[in-house]
């Protein structure tokens, strides 16, 4: 293959892996200059235009000359011995005005000589220490070098682990040994249920003469953290399928790549992942990780406890082990995949060697989650400060901050809570010091006045507890404070107290029966000889039932394979106890009562996710907010910029068009059918049954000129079964059956994939048969398991039927509230306009599953008259509003169809 081609644009080259297509030059071009200026960027560009390749080389080009124009300011100012300004970190020019390079004038009234002298003792303490950062990048590279040209270096850290483990094993069969022969098994069992026992909660003051020992050698380890990019997008493919881009760009060979994930994908540890829940294995890791540190200090303090022998480490968790495996990494861009891979050959964790990866990383590739929730990010050691931020299939970014920051606790949950935490502290009462016996008490009382708040009683069984009045309430966070008598409890240091003492994770699930058990929130697997040291231990575990009547438990020999488990209803109350923190005008409390206590819950809507959007934005550099459908784009500035306080000034809006030729597309917004029935499916009209016939006879005649596949979206599941149902009893659906073989999108996620198979079947089979069948139709559901995600390239999607207009259902409570608080916050009222954006942006995701590539085409019908509105056809995507034709009547719009789908099945 030749090398990559030097792509010039101005005065910018870009490295391309192809010639790139002009929207991709304009698209890199735009990039770098909002990298270049320190601004946030919203970019649209359609599926199937290279967005990710633009990505990449448009961001990491920046990067590259960033690096490049750095080090030769830093070679510059050392050869005249003079410091560099702010240390050459230049600030974007937002933050020039306000944090930007301080004043060094001197004081009023100050000698000179003292200034000059200052002056001088600043730029020699910058000069020293950019002098540093050149020595450990220089031993940096020096490290990297080595390891890429020594293979043989990779396993000696992995030998000597081997060699670590079985010395241990040797030792911890000795200890077996002489301890069998004492009879310490009394302390034994009392040394396990003590670690069930909250250790002395401590305020941060306590604790500052504790953990300076442990800052100080956190200083020491920490490195410093270059200028890099962290990309983000939603889920684990899509990452994977990002690093696989970045491996064929021109960048792949020499860009530091480092992917970061949850435990429950990076884990190697057999015995953590086979938990599943992703709660268990984070708990099991930390409990492993705390077991270790102990196990260190009370052999280096010679412990006279024999508790602490038995218990487990992770044998991944080395810290040696764990530095090979950061700079491996750092050598060769790897995916997830790779990662995990790497960690099992190199008997090393993926989880904390990938953070040790990020300070020298270039990019830095995460989920969402790790980097908009703010204690996630901090705990996975992010620093966004002076950094860029790209942000990925962005068009849900709202939706999914505000799912992030939400929380639901059940009436049900909250009686398991009570219950379980009172237990607790009765059993162990005289061994809870003070202060944990204080915080344990007002989390019961905070427990006793939410069950008061939905009507019922907190020691009385939920599943029979009748609720006198039904109904939803909505309540700021204020009135539901001073509803629940709250309103004198610091909810701050109880937030800080579930923090530090764990005590959540003390009632993490349970198996009661079978081999595996929940303790001290873990998963235990003891061997059969310590079982029977267990009894009261175990003992205690089954009498913390959920509640007064609640089911009882099968024996375990009734299904070994698949035990039961008890939820962990502490965690749900912890999150919504640090919802119940938000400031009152960014959320809400929805107290919905439901017939019965167990169905009734409280729950926590946030109305501002800007509030959490504007941490990230203020700190970093830049900001990159990229999808293929990203309009109407509106929503990005309102909701997160204008209510972060970012100015109109720092936000550029770039949406380039498609690389299909323009007549490859054809849009058409149809105003009435075949009958000359009028198309507006509003609420009070849709279901008519005229209205149902119409649809079906639009389909009939597509079907007849359009070959391969139809999608045709639905408002929703209830009125496509309502049509659908319609059409069997009218004899429809047996007419349309004869052109095409129709799918219905399932119910089940599991069985979607199944149904796709069949579908792509089917119109291969009758595009090789050529019969009376010419393909398939598959009936979908706006915003349901088809409409995003899913490729329905060339002969999958040949034209894309949207049926009404899917707008949100305006009774919602939740949607008044966030319409209300917009329209609060924001001028010109832009609560009315969310109703239409949340329609219209469900409407461009789900037609923009059919074209996918320069080759392909497609038509696009929109059943209803009222998106021939100017309002409406300005959010649609561009390179779908320029090509739109709107059609007052059938006829002319079926001759478009039939003359469209003619000349592109057969150009000849």
């Amino acid at each position: 293959m030749n090398m990559a081609d030097q792509i010039q644009e101005g005065s910018i080259h870009f490295p391309f892996p192809y010639t790139p297509y002009s929207i991709q030059k304009d698209f890199m071009a735009e990039l770098y200059r909002v990298l270049e200026a320190g601004k946030i960027g919203i970019f649209e560009s359609p599926t199937g235009t290279g967005k990710s390749l633009s990505l990449i080389c448009g961001a990491l080009s920046w990067l590259r000359d960033f690096e490049k124009k750095k080090r030769q300011e830093e070679a510059r100012f050392l050869d005249r011995g003079i410091a560099p300004p702010n240390h050459l970190e230049e600030p974007p020019p937002h933050m020039s005005t306000s944090q930007g390079a301080p004043d060094t004038s001197k004081p009023t009234g100050e000698p000179d000589w003292i200034a000059q002298f200052v002056q001088k003792k600043e730029e020699k303490d910058m000069i020293d220490k950019l002098r540093d950062e050149q020595i450990r990048k220089k031993k940096r590279e020096e490290r990297l070098q080595q390891i890429r040209h020594n293979a043989h270096l990779k396993y000696a850290a992995k030998r000597m682990r081997q060699e670590e483990e079985e010395m241990e094993h040797l030792l911890h069969l000795s200890k077996e040994m002489l301890a069998a022969a004492g009879s310490g098994q009394p302390e034994e069992e009392l040394g396990r249920e003590e670690e069930l026992v909250l250790a002395e909660y401590e305020s941060d003051e306590e604790k500052k003469t504790v953990s300076g020992a442990l800052e100080e050698d956190d200083e020491d380890l920490e490195e410093e953290h270059v200028t890099k990019i962290y990309y983000c997008s939603r889920t684990h493919s899509q990452l994977i399928q990002f690093v696989h881009e970045v491996q064929k760009s021109p960048f792949g060979k020499e860009t530091r790549l480092i992917s970061l994930g949850s435990r429950q994908n990076l884990c190697v540890n057999e015995e953590v992942k086979r938990l599943g829940s992703v709660h268990l294995i984070n708990d099991r890791c930390l409990e492993m990780q705390k077991n270790k540190h102990e196990k260190k200090n009370k052999e280096e303090e010679k412990a006279k406890k024999r508790k602490t022998e038995t218990r487990t480490s992770c044998p991944f968790y080395n810290y040696e082990q764990m530095q090979f495996l950061r700079d491996e990494v750092l050598m060769e861009v790897k995916d997830i995949e790779q990662l995990v891979a790497l960690g099992k050959e190199a008997q090393a964790c993926p989880y904390y060697g990938s953070r040790f990866a990020i300070p020298s990383a270039q990019l830095v590739v995460l989920p969402y989650q790790m980097l908009l929730h703010a204690a996630t990010r901090h705990a996975a050691g992010i620093k966004l400060e002076g950094q860029v931020v790209i942000i990925d299939e962005a068009h849900n970014l709202i939706d999914s901050i505000t799912s992030i920051h939400s929380a639901e606790v059940s009436g049900s949950q909250l009686c398991q809570a009570h219950s379980q935490l009172s237990q607790y502290m009765e059993r162990y009462r005289k061994l809870l010091k003070a202060k944990n016996l204080m915080y344990i008490k007002q989390i019961l009382y905070l427990l006793e006045k939410f069950v008061t708040v939905l009507g019922g009683n907190v020691k009385q069984n939920p599943n029979t507890q009748n609720l006198f009045q039904t109904g939803t309430e909505l309540k700021t966070i204020n009135d539901f404070l001073f509803q629940s008598q709250i309103d004198n409890i610091n909810l701050f240091k109880v937030q800080r107290y579930f923090e530090k003492s764990m005590v959540s994770r003390k009632f993490a699930p349970i198996q009661l029966f079978g081999f595996t058990k929940e303790y001290g929130g873990v998963s235990i697997l003891p061997p059969s000889k310590e079982r029977s040291k267990l009894a009261g231990f175990q003992h205690f575990l089954q009498s913390l039932k959920p509640g007064t009547g609640a089911a009882p438990s099968s024996p375990s020999g009734e299904d070994e394979s698949r035990p039961p488990w008890l939820g962990s209803p502490l965690m749900q109350i912890e999150s919504f106890l640090a919802a119940l923190t938000t400031a009152n005008q960014d959320g809400r409390i929805i107290v919905s009562r439901q017939g019965s206590l167990s169905q009734s819950s409280l729950r926590f809507l946030l109305l501002n996710p800007s509030v959490h959007f504007a941490q990230v934005v203020k700190e970093c550099r830049a900001m990159i907010i990229a999808g293929g459908t990203m309009q109407p784009m509106a929503d990005f500035r309102e909701q997160l910029l204008e209510c972060a306080g970012i100015g109109t000034e720092r936000v550029v809006e770039f949406s380039c068009g498609h690389v299909i030729p323009p007549d490859n597309i054809l849009p058409i917004v149809l105003c009435s059918g075949p009958s000359n029935q009028q198309l507006e499916f509003i609420y009070q009209k849709r279901e008519l049954p005229q209205m149902m016939d119409e649809i079906g006879r639009i389909l009939c005649n597509l079907c007849n000129v359009v070959p391969g596949g139809v999608v045709c979206f639905f408002p929703s599941y209830e009125y496509l079964y309502k049509v659908q149902a319609h059409w069997e009893q009218s004899g429809l659906l047996t007419r349309l059956a004869v052109k095409k073989k129709i799918f219905q999108e399932p119910n089940r996620a599991n069985q979607v994939e199944q149904v796709l198979t069949e579908y792509s079947r089917c119109i291969k089979r009758c595009s090789q048969v050529k019969g009376v069948m010419t393909g398939a139709l598959l009936l979908s559901v706006v915003g349901g398991k088809m409409s995003e995600g899913i490729n329905f390239s060339d002969d999958l999607g040949r034209c894309v039927v949207m049926v009404g207009m899917p707008y949100p259902n305006i009774r919602s409570l939740e949607l008044q509230e966030k319409m209300a608080y917009l329209d609060q916050t924001l001028p010109n009222s832009p609560g009315k306009s969310l109703i239409e954006n949340l329609c219209m942006k469900a409407v461009n995701q789900s037609i923009g599953r059919a074209i996918r590539h320069q080759q392909d085409f497609a038509s696009i019908l929109l059943l209803d008259q009222r998106y021939s509105r100017p309002s409406i056809l300005a959010k649609l995507p561009s390179w779908i509003r320029d090509q739109v034709e709107i059609k007052a009547t059938f006829g002319p719009a079926f001759a478009a169809l039939r003359k469209f789908h003619r000349e592109k099945s057969d150009p000849s």
